[in-house]
């Protein structure tokens, strides 16, 4: 795959740099690790910074990564975030970037890059069919500045909040916390609730000393409510108590996650910790969790496999009920042994 991009020429390292994400939260997340990468090539003092929406700027902006985060407002329309984006520019312009990346290739973000003239410049192959966490990369290497390693550990301004939270609400620091994440936006994408339980019983055999988070927002309350009272004190359930800058902190802390395809996913396996993944009408190629921590199981090897439907035109969510517990538990434990 050829990235569009105008390389960085000079002998000397650039001294100051934009990246642009304008997508969902999940979206966002994914280019983290990349970016941090990114930071780690760049000499001391190099200028970082990241443009993105208002919707979705807490966790860049409880990160010690960027020296500035600007966010755009408009919620999702398009005219307003334009108008916004132009209220925003001459701010920009004082900067003088010597580069910009381009992780999302909209109409936004190429108007920010072609009125910021920046001396080098890349932009983000949305239409290809490769993981995007893959494409994240390709866009910053294709600026010329080296190989980028993905980077986790991430070094927040506060997690005493985070923290706290965890503790009010049960955690007992000597046990492992296993993130049960059943999030997926429509039933197509969900693994019966039951499952979840079944895998929890099969796990705290083998892990005792275990107690099981759940996060989110009021999405998943119903789900977060049943896994409650089936797991009882085993349960901490954090759904609505979170901003979204305090789960990603929470997942620092965080030992396995069982997740279906989600934000929480995403949050997940660039933090590095051990995920399984569950995608249903989901196609894999372009969402699914990189790196040697992660596993997933899909609906690639069935004629329906990937229909995207909200709705299963069989009803019985084939994808991924067949996926028993005895079986996801297996694939995690030998994910964790590897």
């Amino acid at each position: 795959m050829e990235i569009l991009a105008v390389k960085w020429k000079k002998h000397r390292a650039p001294r100051r740099v934009l990246a642009i994400r304008l997508q969902a939260m999940g979206d966002l997340v994914i280019t983290l690790p990349y970016l941090q990468g990114l930071r780690n090539m760049l000499p001391p003092g190099t200028r970082l910074d990241l443009l993105t929406r208002e919707e979705v700027d807490a966790i860049p902006r409880n990160m010690n990564l960027f020296n500035r985060v600007y966010s755009i407002g408009g919620g999702r329309i398009t005219k307003k975030q334009l108008l916004h984006t132009a209220m925003l520019l001459p701010r920009l312009l004082l900067n003088r970037y010597d580069v910009v990346i381009d992780l999302q290739d909209n109409i936004i973000s190429r108007l920010t890059t072609k009125c910021l003239r920046p001396k080098s410049w890349s932009v983000f192959d949305r239409l290809s069919e490769i993981p995007a966490g893959e494409r994240t990369r390709q866009t910053i290497e294709a600026i010329g500045l080296g190989t980028c390693f993905p980077a986790a550990g991430f070094n927040l301004v506060n997690r005493t909040d985070a923290m706290k939270l965890l503790q009010d609400n049960g955690w007992i620091k000597e046990c492992k916390l296993l993130l049960l994440n059943p999030a997926g936006a429509f039933e197509t994408r969900n693994w019966p609730l039951d499952n979840y339980t079944r895998f929890a019983g099969l796990w705290l055999k083998r892990f005792p000393r275990t107690q099981f988070l759940i996060l989110g927002t009021s999405f998943i309350a119903d789900k977060s409510i049943y896994l409650e009272e089936a797991l009882g004190g085993l349960c901490i359930n954090l759904v609505n108590k979170t901003t979204p800058a305090q789960a990603f902190a929470i997942m620092q802390e965080v030992k396995f996650v069982l997740s279906e395809d989600s934000g929480l996913m995403h949050m997940a396996w660039v933090s590095g910790v051990p995920t399984m993944a569950l995608f249903g009408s989901t196609g894999s190629q372009k969402a699914r969790p990189l790196g040697g921590h992660t596993a997933f199981v899909d609906s690639a090897d069935l004629e329906c496999g990937g229909c995207m439907l909200e709705k299963c035109k069989f009803a019985d969510t084939r994808c991924l009920t067949r996926y028993t517990p005895e079986l996801i538990f297996k694939k995690s434990i030998a994910l964790l042994e590897s």
